[in-house]
């Protein structure tokens, strides 16, 4: 346990030193396997590690999901959702800012990121923003938060590395991010709602559209929601497994993106060239974490918490507590990704066995995977990190990270609620697993 302790060390070292976190992780776990087992075994483990991983079947999932995301962000969808959520809201106090996370809540529904979701919807929903007076706190915080739901509401890239990391079937997490995903929208309506009661001027409202408008707006989305539907009701319904929904749902998108005429040859080249290198960058994180995850587990570090947990008489939610608390201090120095893949092979042992709230060992997993996401959500947003925030600075390169950092505080704030409510109340992420496949 203290090899995994000051591995742990060297690695928090070498990713303030700027080594990006794929290699220092990857570094540190050869290095310390080495140090325990001998340099032959661990090179022979990184070697059956890399080869196992690039041959995975389940992770063709990963590439698939990531493919139909870029044809939708180049099929123009995201406006046409952004065009139908302020068709119906624009006339609040507000409104374009609640259409805004509305919209970003759809997007990443067929997306499933939340860096792409942010980026997409900056051009998408900040002009009529600004249009209509918006405070730049109020816009950017908006498009920031509502882009973090991107890695909950399925499809979810991090929800299916998590499945394969855990065991867990992925049709049910897909399940269970619904609910807290619907939560996660709602409680941001009623942040934006507090923003304005506080401040009027910062979200004025727009001109109300008539019922001819709304319904036209509606027509727009009707390919977004139908391959929604297929997809995820392929997957929730047990037509298909989730790697050939995401086979589906990319040739879907295609076929959406090539009859809209958003697709030439140009194009076609960027959207596989980007799904490539971002699937190569999401693969390098993950075979740099599981090297690293491999010399954690041969230190004994896994083991060693839950003795101490259990040595300690530790009640399961004071230890879900002390999780918790760990993942926020992390966030504000690693990126989500990163993060969760560091600790999940650590702490998903101890949470397996703590019998939390009389939940089965697989009601755990499919429950703590949704904690884990939920609490990166909130490291997307917050200082000094925050991801989704650097992101749209680098997209808005007229708006400073301070002024977006000042406009998600409600959001985080919220955050936080939605976070005690799920730990409170574990049947709110487990309703639709249980309904579907129980």
């Amino acid at each position: 346990m203290e090899a995994a302790l000051i591995g742990f060390a060297v690695l928090l070292v070498l990713v303030f030193l700027r080594m990006p976190i794929a290699f220092a992780m990857g570094v540190v776990g050869f290095a310390g396997f080495g140090f325990l087992s001998g340099f032959d075994p661990s090179l022979a483990m990184v070697g059956t590690l890399v080869s196992d991983t690039a041959l995975n079947y389940g992770l063709s999932v990963v590439p698939m999901f990531i493919l139909m995301g870029n044809f939708v962000a180049r099929a123009g969808l995201s406006s046409e959702l952004y065009d139908a959520s302020h068709a119906f809201l624009g006339h609040k106090r507000g409104g374009l800012s609640m259409a805004t996370i509305v919209a970003c809540g759809g997007f990443s529904a067929i997306c499933g990121s939340s860096l792409a979701t942010a980026a997409t919807m900056s051009k998408v929903a900040l002009p009529p923003m600004r249009k209509y007076g918006y405070a730049d706190t109020l816009a950017t915080a908006s498009i920031a938060a509502g882009g973090t739901l991107g890695i909950l509401i399925p499809p979810s890239v991090i929800l299916v590395i998590y499945g394969l990391m855990t065991e867990t079937s992925i049709r049910e997490l897909f399940a269970a991010g619904f609910l807290p995903g619907l939560l996660g929208i709602i409680l941001y309506l009623v942040a934006v709602k507090y923003v304005v009661w506080r401040d009027p001027s910062a979200g004025p409202a727009a001109p109300k559209r008539n019922w001819a408008d709304r319904l036209l707006a509606l027509r727009g989305v009707f390919g977004t929601l139908l391959l929604f539907a297929i997809v995820m009701g392929g997957i929730y319904g047990g037509a298909f497994t989730p790697t050939e929904a995401a086979g589906i749902g990319a040739g879907g998108a295609f076929l959406i993106a090539l009859f809209r005429g958003a697709l030439t040859w140009r194009v076609f080249y960027e959207v596989l060239a980007d799904s490539a290198r971002t699937t190569a960058i999401l693969f390098t994180v993950l075979i740099g974490a599981l090297i690293f995850s491999n010399f954690v587990n041969r230190a004994g570090l896994p083991d060693g918490l839950l003795a101490l947990v259990t040595g300690n008489d530790l009640s399961p939610l004071m230890v879900i507590i002390v999780i918790l608390c760990i993942y926020v201090v992390l966030g504000c120095v690693f990126e989500s990704l990163s993060m969760l893949l560091l600790t999940i092979p650590i702490f998903f042992p101890v949470v397996k066995e703590l019998g939390y709230a009389g939940l089965s060992p697989e009601q755990i997993l499919v429950w703590f995977g949704i904690v884990a996401v939920v609490v990166t959500e909130i490291s997307l947003i917050t200082p000094p990190v925050g991801l989704n925030v650097f992101v749209l600075s680098g997209v808005v390169k007229d708006v400073s990270t301070g002024t977006v950092f000042k406009g998600v505080t409600p959001f985080w704030c919220v955050d936080i609620i939605r976070l005690a409510i799920l730990v409170a109340i574990p049947a709110i992420s487990l309703y639709l697993p249980q309904l579907f496949y129980h």
